[in-house]
């Protein structure tokens, strides 16, 4: 089933009402569910690979609690922003100012940054780590499962 973005995500917490969260597809909804968004995105970043790995650390130590707590949302959301963090900062290692195309929609010729590529394979470790988990499938299978 794919995100539902018709949701009232302003008057939902998901931490209280995950039968209404939807996995979706790769980041889908990332920057909509709360509590979640709030909790993860003020350690969102990847400017440096030292910020990078601060950030991803951080981020998977979330991953950790939500799995102590066997809160699949909050497991699922903090995939979502490890994924993130590896697309974003290829994006920004690939194009120089992380812009992919020109204002008249043809693509910028690609020069790879070494710095920014450093920051993505950071994150896309972690990424790997947390959507091979077996506790974290698990947990989605039975979530999918039940709620769709």
């Amino acid at each position: 089933m794919s995100f539902d973005y018709d949701l009232d995500f302003d008057n939902i917490n998901f931490r209280e009402q995950p039968e209404k969260y939807q996995v979706g597809r790769g980041e889908q909804g990332v920057l909509l569910v709360e509590p979640y968004k709030s909790e993860i995105l003020p350690h969102w970043r990847f400017k440096t690979p030292e910020i990078a790995e601060e950030s991803a650390n951080k981020i998977y130590q979330l991953f950790q609690e939500y799995k102590k707590n066997q809160d699949f949302v909050g497991m699922d959301m903090a995939r979502k922003f490890t994924q993130m963090g590896y697309t974003r900062s290829r994006r920004y290692a690939n194009y120089k100012g992380g812009k992919k195309y020109k204002e008249d929609g043809q693509v910028h010729t690609r020069e790879i940054d070494e710095e920014k590529a450093a920051s993505d394979r950071i994150f896309e470790e972690k990424w790997k780590e947390i959507r091979t988990d077996k506790e974290y499938l698990s947990l989605k299978k039975k979530h999918q499962k039940q709620y769709g």
